[in-house]
């Protein structure tokens, strides 16, 4: 009998920050568009609000001065990967830069991963993107790959938090 053998990797996310030189119009039109549509209750954004989101994400970021935010994220994911052993590590963005969420989890699923643990460098309860907008993104990723188990690791153990704000403190406090 045949079975299919585990490819597992972990998604880390963060929530990504403007490159430098944006054209400040895109960022305040898309947001615009985002609340109008939020407002108006539908779900998919139109043609703009994705041609503009597109434009955002992709601005190029030649320096790492250029997206402070994109080399913070990159470090963590270094960090972290000396943790994960063979476990494959990707990294995406909420908003504001490349790759979403949504294409991450696309491209895993296209180089065969079979089990996708997505874990947001968010951590404060209450948030929308961590507690609606991810969510509602993994549900529809586990649509478009039944064959693949997308787990979103949500919500954090607050003692967990507790304990590593602690031990920042008591760095410091010495």
């Amino acid at each position: 009998m045949y079975e299919s053998k585990l490819v597992e990797a972990v998604l880390l996310v963060g929530h990504g920050g403007i490159a430098k030189g944006t054209p400040r119009e895109w960022v305040v039109e898309m947001k615009r568009l985002e609340g109008d549509r939020s407002r108006a209750g539908d779900e998919e954004p139109g043609d703009r609000e994705r041609d503009l989101d597109a434009k955002i994400r992709n601005f190029p970021r030649e320096t790492d001065d250029s997206d402070p935010y994109r080399v913070g994220l990159e470090s963590i994911a270094t960090a972290l990967r000396k943790q994960l052993g063979d476990t494959r590590l990707a990294v995406a963005f909420n908003e504001f830069c490349a790759p979403s969420l949504d294409d991450a989890l696309d491209s895993l699923a296209h180089d065969g991963v079979t089990r996708i643990t997505v874990l947001t460098t968010m951590l404060t309860p209450g948030g929308g993107h961590s507690e609606i907008e991810m969510p509602e993104i993994v549900a529809k990723a586990n649509l478009r790959h039944p064959a693949v188990e997308i787990v979103y690791a949500w919500p954090y153990d607050l003692d967990g938090i507790a304990k590593l704000l602690c031990d920042q403190w008591q760095r410091f406090s010495k």
